[in-house]
């Protein structure tokens, strides 16, 4: 059985990293992302909300309850205008697609890892 020293496993971790970096799924997100952070409707819309999120902060504080559910509403139709948008809906599909990549590699590992050390166990009892 071959040892590994921690650095040779950080050192393929690395490696690991890199080719997920290089799959066609990683590059279309990244390609998305720039779309999207060079969108100027997307910016826009994001601005707006950040501005009556810091409204809706102060009118919370101010025990104003009916605007603040005006303010949240105007926040909601702008969040759901940018989710309609193809290019935010292409990049959340690709963002899963990633997340749901990662979690495979994850997961992956830690039921190798997991299967080797009972395997291992079990050996040592037959010996």
């Amino acid at each position: 059985m071959a040892k590994y020293t921690r650095e040779e496993i950080i050192e393929r971790t690395e490696q690991l990293a890199k080719m997920i970096r290089d799959t066609e799924e990683v590059e279309f997100y990244q390609r998305a992302e720039k779309q999207i952070n060079q969108n100027q409707k997307v910016n826009d819309r994001i601005a707006q909300i950040k501005k009556l999120q810091k409204q809706a902060v102060n009118l919370q504080h101010y025990g104003k309850i009916a605007a603040l559910k005006e303010t949240e509403a105007k926040i909601d139709a702008l969040q759901k205008e940018i989710d309609e948008l193809p290019i935010v809906s292409e990049f959340k599909e690709s963002q899963g697609i990633v997340n749901d990549m990662l979690q495979m590699v994850t997961k992956t590992i830690a039921e190798t890892v997991e299967t080797e050390i009972l395997s291992s166990i079990e050996k040592k009892k037959e010996d």
